[in-house]
């Protein structure tokens, strides 16, 4: 019963994902498209023998990317939280992945990779961090997922689907979806 409950958790949260689908074309997120390549060239915290990550990497699993600026007010009131209550869930669990991008569209100068690394470390951040855009160059994972802003969070099922794309989730919503995610085979 358990596993029934779980597909068609995941079969809601998909045929409510089709039904915005044409309205996400219009407007902001990839939902239920295939995940572009992240195209990040700079990087923190990579696991050892590491020098680059991409979406690729994390086939057959969950994974949570969690898009930042240093600077900005509701990534510290509310994402980085919602970010380390979901970690803090899935814990040890090898089917989900964390990630988190600086995804730079405004104050270039302030946005750095440095001031990722001491963002991450602030909030005890033992994940990937990277680094997108740079003055003049636009975040180009923003731009391929059609972010609208930051805080911004992409969740991707274990066949790189986009399953949530969007500015704001709870951490209950995340664990759920994470969750579901997790038992659902495509």
């Amino acid at each position: 019963m358990l596993r029934y409950s779980r597909w068609l958790s995941v079969a809601l949260l998909v045929a409510g994902g089709w039904a915005m689908e044409a309205d996400a074309k219009r407007e902001l997120g990839i939902l239920n498209q295939k995940a572009p390549s992240w195209n990040v060239d700079q990087w923190l915290g990579l696991p050892a023998g590491k020098k680059m990550l991409d979406v690729g990497d994390y086939k057959g699993k969950v994974v949570y990317l969690y898009c930042f600026q240093s600077w900005c007010p509701g990534c510290h009131s509310h994402g980085f939280p919602t970010l380390q209550k979901t970690m803090a869930h899935f814990k040890g669990d090898e089917e989900v992945a964390f990630v988190a991008v600086q995804t730079v569209f405004e104050g270039f100068s302030s946005n750095t990779l440095k001031r990722a690394g001491e963002t991450a470390q602030r909030y005890d951040l033992d994940i990937p961090i990277g680094h997108s855009g740079s003055d003049g160059q636009f975040s180009s994972l923003m731009r391929d997922y059609r972010n609208g802003g930051t805080p911004w969070t992409i969740i991707i099922d274990k066949q790189g689907v986009v399953r949530f794309n969007g500015f704001r989730i709870e951490a209950d919503e995340a664990i759920h979806v994470l969750a579901a995610l997790k038992g659902f085979e495509g």
